[in-house]
């Protein structure tokens, strides 16, 4: 169905403020729900990292100097609009120089919390203003965690809000907002403490991301697999209890990906455009990547590429034993983009200089290399420890190049293992998170790579794999219109 009124609210939206996935769903989720017929309206901070110059902004006359009080703190903002890029849905940026212009999108400041509980509490105020009756509100990670609990206190008198439902979409468990108790007065929560976890507070914390978990009537996360992983303890980053306890209300729905952007036919990124129907330019594009990254071109090496922040998450601890003895072995060439923790960027420092002309190592991300090796590769390396849905692998399949990935979170749910005798499966999926594990998918793929007809069929069945927004959007359409109904 179509015509629901969403009010959809994140701490970051790409392209205009990103650190990880969350701003990629930010960015493209709510353009195609509007795109199916409704009425969504976005909300996110105005970082002072956001040029606004460019002529596309313009302050909302009726949202001027508007303050809300915090437990006796009066914080006042106004609001610039946009639309949100490539779409004609409406982008409103909380503008509060106190509180976003501070050069990042988050800090390690004391008031944190009360950053993104403006940004909450704001988005309501302006549903306020435009007398506008959101159907449901989408909210996302802990940052906005806080919307449900303010529309059953403080804003429960506005009639505006009866009929309003809430979504919780968890992007990654491990990241809670957990702050001293002492911010429930500074919140405008403190007539209502008895709605936080007694548990918490006598521990003097207060969680923004399990009181979003109790109060919001539906829970989504990134991926199905995901969805069960963070309701074991070893997922579950302590919250496992409270999930299973929500477990009929949590849904998880995998990340689609624009193949506007992300797809070989159509890459504005890539010298030589290719397709399933016409393989033969993506090894083009390949002897051009080599190139650039100062790599020598051997027909009989497979190119293994890696794009990723460089943290214990991504399962690089798995590289520092069989690496080194692996490409000593094995005639292939590795191409690594990220940056991150220090052991990990001197590891791969180290492989670039003991390997010259083999390995090359770009610290720090560039978009243009994010894709050339996306299109240039063969192999692609994803070994998350865990991976709430994860993006690349689902790039590398429509690149027709073959990931070799751990069997957790949304990994699981977008790459099969190959089968050589069926010829089934879009890639190699090891279980245990070992580096005997990785060690065996990384030979498992370059040994395959040199069975032409098996590898042409492997990417090709990748290739014919959608993971789409105009896919996946209709599940979260399906719950949209589960809740309102």
């Amino acid at each position: 169905m179509s015509g629901r009124r969403i009010c959809f609210i994140s701490s970051e939206i790409a392209p205009y403020a990103k650190t990880g996935g969350l701003a990629d769903v930010s960015g493209a989720l709510p353009r195609y729900v509007g795109q199916a017929g409704n009425d969504i309206r976005v909300f996110m901070p105005l970082y002072s990292t956001i040029d606004v110059s460019n002529g596309r902004f313009h302050r909302v006359d009726f949202l001027r100097n508007l303050t809300i009080d915090f437990g006796g703190d009066a914080v006042t903002f106004d609001v610039v609009t946009t639309k949100l890029h490539d779409s004609d849905v409406d982008l409103y940026l909380v503008d509060c120089p106190r509180l976003y212009h501070r050069g990042t999108v988050y800090t390690d400041h004391e008031d944190e919390y009360l950053r993104f509980a403006l940004l909450s509490r704001a988005a309501i105020e302006c549903c306020q203003h435009m007398g506008w009756s959101p159907d449901v509100f989408h909210c996302n990670d802990w940052q906005t965690a806080l919307v449900p609990l303010y529309l059953k206190t403080v804003y429960k008198w506005d009639e505006l809000f009866e009929r309003s439902r809430t979504v919780l979409t968890i992007h990654n468990i491990a990241y809670q907002g957990v702050f001293s108790s002492k911010a429930i007065e500074h919140l405008g929560l403190g007539n209502y403490r008895e709605m936080f976890s007694a548990e918490d507070l006598r521990d003097g914390i207060v969680n923004f991301m399990k009181t979003g978990i109790f109060y919001a009537d539906l829970l989504t996360t990134v991926s199905v697999t995901y969805a069960r992983e963070i309701q074991t303890p070893e997922f579950g980053s302590g919250l496992q209890d409270f999930l299973r306890w929500r477990g009929n209300a949590l849904h998880g729905i995998v990340n689609g990906v624009d193949y506007n952007e992300w797809s070989p036919e159509c890459d504005v990124w890539i010298p030589y455009p290719y397709s399933a129907e016409e393989l033969s330019w993506k090894e083009e594009n390949k002897k051009y990547l080599l190139g650039r990254i100062n790599l020598t071109y051997d027909s009989d090496a497979p190119l293994l590429g890696i794009v990723s922040r460089l943290t214990g998450q991504k399962g690089f601890d798995l590289f520092f034993d069989i690496l080194r003895p692996f490409l000593a072995a094995t005639n292939v060439r590795l191409a690594v983009l990220g940056s991150g923790e220090p052991r990990y960027e001197d590891f791969f420092t180290g492989l670039q200089h003991d390997f010259h002309g083999r390995v090359c190592f770009y610290r720090g991300f560039q978009n243009e290399l994010a894709h050339l090796i996306e299109a240039g590769s063969d192999i692609f390396l994803m070994p998350s420890r865990f991976e709430p849905c994860g993006l690349n692998q689902i790039y590398s399949l429509r690149y027709g190049t073959v990931p070799v990935v751990r069997r957790t979170g949304g990994l699981a749910d977008t790459v099969q293992q190959f089968d050589t005798a069926t010829g089934e499966g879009t890639g190699f999926v090891f279980d245990h998170f070992t580096p005997d594990g990785l060690f065996w998918g990384m030979r498992s793929a370059t040994e395959l790579w040199h069975n032409k007809p098996a590898w042409e069929r492997l990417m090709l069945n990748g290739m014919a794999k959608n993971y789409s927004w105009e896919v996946q959007v209709m599940q979260y359409l399906a719950l949209y219109d589960g809740l309102a109904g």
